[in-house]
């Protein structure tokens, strides 16, 4: 049997290992995004803000192939495709916070 890939570190104000942040810590707050600037993950644009060295940026929307959401259930990274489309993670069926969509311009030219 072969052994899970280990999970992509998360920086920022990460609180649990299901990724939830300082900023964003409800139950349904699972999600890191890995951002199109520096390619590491987040768990929100407010700890980008604080953590990184940067401005950060957008992915465009020919790349919504990219593999840049990190599910803190199970650990599945999603398509940003995909989860712009889901509401819960394809792998584990955990629920996603409905309102991060309003945040979406912040991640994902949309």
């Amino acid at each position: 049997m072969t052994a899970p890939a280990p999970r992509p570190p998360v920086h920022g104000r990460v609180v649990d290992d299901m990724t939830r942040c300082a900023h964003y810590a409800s139950a349904l707050d699972i999600v890191a995004i890995r951002f199109a600037c520096c390619r590491e993950y987040y768990p929100c644009h407010l700890c980008h803000a604080e953590a990184a060295d940067h401005e950060a940026r957008q992915w465009s929307r020919g790349a919504h192939e990219e593999r840049a959401i990190l599910c803190g259930a199970c650990g599945h990274e999603l398509m940003i495709a995909t989860y712009l489309e889901v509401s819960s993670c394809p792998e584990c069926d955990a629920p996603f916070n409905p309102g991060c969509a309003a945040h979406a311009p912040l991640y994902f030219e949309v």
